[in-house]
């Protein structure tokens, strides 16, 4: 009889490793389970960072369709929204605290938001920036070109503070960041420049629009800014060589072709470009040149094409 006990003993025993699973096991799904949650989706929106630049970052999102999308941005850009645990650390909204969004509709590329009046509800130099921040968060929205501001029911075309006047329709040529540097009133140049940031050990890029009397071509101030011997701003960096030129530019329908001299790569010997380099540059020729495309070559060989639509 004891010699039968102990067979059962051992037999129950035995079952019981096949029923239950081991520690392992279920360590296992826990961490397939916190994998699939990891997969989520962002957005480019743009938030002011502790050196009060606006700055393009990224926040969790969860809607799809155009409209809802940029509700949901245009409510993380409002101080104490119910968005504001997705803001991440060193940003923080600009638009005033109690700014609602009386209506938002999307046609034909342009969305036409309307405020309640707290909107302006704000100091004097903010007042320019919190209309940089909607136009070029709504317009990181893919098919989303221009941005119509109503409030409480009338376009915003003049700002109450500063008396600053605004076209009806807006889009990114209106600037951020705004830089001036003009010696007269006739040939003035506006060319925003995207430059890198940090904080915490984290980069992320700051677009500046400088306003100047440069009749260059654009892609050239850009250039020329970027690989300045100069530090343009003590929390502004750029890693493109002081000594890159171009060599030539093609613009052919919605492609932009640069042929650079070898100054450009961090390698030559691999022929590679820093992705911070192709990340300025890209963004930058994104703001001011209506191109899908720029194709980066160095002495007539292609070396890296950027598609624009991918790179906020």
């Amino acid at each position: 009889m004891k010699k039968i006990v102990i067979c059962l003993i051992a037999l129950f025993s035995i079952l019981l490793i096949y029923i239950v699973p081991s520690n392992k096991d279920t360590i296992n799904y826990k961490e397939e389970i916190e994998y699939v949650n990891k997969d989520v989706n962002t957005s480019t929106i743009f938030l002011l960072d502790s050196n009060n630049y606006l700055a393009s970052t990224q926040i969790i999102t969860e809607e799809t369709d155009i409209v809802k999308k940029a509700k949901e941005l245009i409510n993380a850009l409002i101080v104490d929204s119910s968005m504001q645990d997705k803001i991440p650390n060193g940003f923080k909204s600009i638009i005033p605290s109690g700014t609602n969004i009386l209506n938002l509709t999307y046609d034909n590329n342009v969305i036409k938001i309307n405020f309640s009046s707290d909107l302006m509800n704000t100091n004097l130099d903010n007042e320019e920036r919190i209309i940089e921040a909607i136009v070029y968060t709504l317009t990181s929205i893919e098919n989303v070109d221009y941005v119509i501001i109503y409030m409480e029911g009338e376009i915003l075309t003049k700002l109450p503070q500063s008396n600053i006047t605004l076209p009806s329709t807006l889009d990114r040529s209106i600037g951020i960041n705004k830089e001036y540097n003009l010696t007269n009133k006739n040939n003035i140049n506006k060319t925003t420049i995207y430059y890198i940031s940090e904080f915490n050990d984290t980069q992320y890029y700051v677009p500046v629009t400088k306003i100047n009397n440069d009749d260059r071509n654009k892609i050239e101030i850009i250039i020329d800014e970027l690989s300045s011997n100069n530090v343009y701003k003590s929390n502004l960096m750029s890693y493109l060589n002081n000594n890159t030129e171009i060599l030539s530019v093609n613009e052919n329908e919605n492609e932009l072709t640069i042929n650079f001299n070898t100054a450009i790569f961090n390698d030559i010997n691999t022929k590679d470009i820093l992705e911070e380099v192709i990340y300025t540059i890209s963004m930058s020729i994104n703001d001011n040149y209506n191109v899908e495309t720029v194709i980066f070559n160095v002495e007539n060989e292609e070396i890296h094409k950027s598609v624009l639509k991918s790179i906020e």
